[in-house]
């Protein structure tokens, strides 16, 4: 398989293994929608872990196969290319990328469907696209614009340079710049601490912050309240105020 998926500690680990660069063919693309959505079915999986090994993310998308396509062929896939990435960035529990080596075209666009970003410091990511006569496909052009900024993500996307681990940090691309050894561990760490907490609201607020990207303030503050007062009927809300008032803030235990 070129995508696997494992469930330790309550994490699950969407792994790319497509040596030696992780290209993200056709199938490699239908497999890592399939595992998305698995893991956003799952009750054992509380949160994902987004890794493709100790040497490489993702170099992009695979050139050989795509210079093969014509139009007609990019017209009919283009959108099963946009549904994988758009599959991870829904899974409707906390996610972060493991970034290690290249994450480049789609595998900086698959990174920016994380909630976090935790790279090595030998990480080196980009959107060349432009280098091959192309733009992102794959959600980049919208979702680096909503991170770091318009401006930032036309200089990516305009140049089609690379940028190390502390420029990404200094942007806003990346979360956490750690040694290229430590991705992995402390992505998983990150993920296992997360999936400790209350699911529900953990889906809440992160439907609440992505919605309210995506439209007008009234709507994402509708999509808020909404929330908020529906989780006034979840256990986890009466186990966490219960835990406040007799033995203090930070202490509650959720299922």
């Amino acid at each position: 398989m070129t995508v696997t998926l494992e469930v330790s500690e309550g994490v699950g680990t969407i792994r790319l293994d497509r040596p030696p660069m992780n290209a993200l063919d056709v199938a490699t693309q239908d497999r890592l929608r399939e595992l998305a959505e698995e893991a956003a079915r799952r009750d054992d999986v509380r949160a994902v872990v987004l890794y493709g090994g100790e040497k490489v993310f993702a170099a992009g998308a695979d050139i050989k196969e795509m210079q093969a396509m014509d139009h007609a062929a990019m017209v009919l896939r283009s959108k099963g290319l946009q549904d994988a990435f758009t599959a991870v960035a829904r899974i409707p529990k906390p996610v972060v990328a493991a970034v290690t080596g290249y994450a480049l075209g789609g595998g900086c666009e698959l990174a920016l469907c994380a909630d976090f970003r935790i790279a090595g410091d030998n990480a080196k990511l980009g959107q060349p696209e432009i280098l091959l006569g192309l733009i992102p496909g794959a959600g980049g052009t919208q979702r680096l614009a909503r991170l770091v900024g318009p401006s930032k993500a036309k200089d990516l996307i305009f140049t089609g340079r690379h940028v190390k681990a502390d420029e990404a940090l200094t942007m806003g691309l990346v979360d956490r710049v750690v040694p290229a050894a430590e991705v992995y561990e402390q992505a998983h760490a990150w993920a296992a601490k997360l999936a400790q907490g209350p699911a529900l609201a953990l889906r809440a607020a992160k439907e609440s912050v992505d919605t309210g990207l995506e439209t007008d303030i009234d709507t994402g503050l509708t999509v808020e309240r909404n929330w908020f007062a529906g989780l006034f009927a979840t256990e986890d809300r009466e186990r966490g105020m219960r835990s406040f008032v007799e033995e203090g803030p930070g202490k509650a235990k959720f299922l």
